[in-house]
């Protein structure tokens, strides 16, 4: 897994992209659609802004992904999220929108993750590489 600032780094430049093109590049990865999560820092109350794809969404459900590449721990736009479920998401190119975070259930999980493994692999060797289970988040809009 790479470097934290690298990670915040190419986080900074993709915004970047997005912002410079008027959303025309950055929106996709692959054939995924890219998002912007806003959380809110658990320690510092400051606004955490992380790009992140989705590889399924059902209904008004986005589903997102606290892989961090198959680390031994979450991310820590999870842990922010687990304390202030209420996010804001910029998608599509479209306004930012208030949305609330919540963990999959274990039965979402089962029922979910084949399908976000098939549409982007890297998730299935992410589980591999750790013992944790990587959770799935289900954002909805408030």
């Amino acid at each position: 897994m790479p470097h934290d600032l690298v990670l915040k780094t190419m986080n900074t430049v993709h915004r970047s992209i997005l912002k410079v093109s008027g959303g025309k590049l950055g929106s996709t990865a692959g054939k995924l659609p890219v998002l912007e999560l806003i959380t809110t820092g658990r320690k510092s109350g400051q606004q955490r802004a992380t790009m992140l794809i989705s590889p399924l969404q059902e209904d008004d459900t986005i589903v997102i992904v606290a892989s961090r590449g198959g680390d031994d721990h979450n991310p820590a736009w999870f842990l922010n999220l687990k304390d202030t479920p209420e996010v804001t998401v910029k998608w599509k190119g479209g306004e930012p929108q208030t949305m609330t975070a919540t963990e999959a259930t274990v039965e979402e999980r089962e029922r979910m993750w084949p399908i976000v493994t098939e549409k982007y692999t890297n998730y299935a060797t992410y589980q591999k590489k750790t013992e944790r289970k990587i959770p799935l988040v289900l954002l909805t809009p408030a």
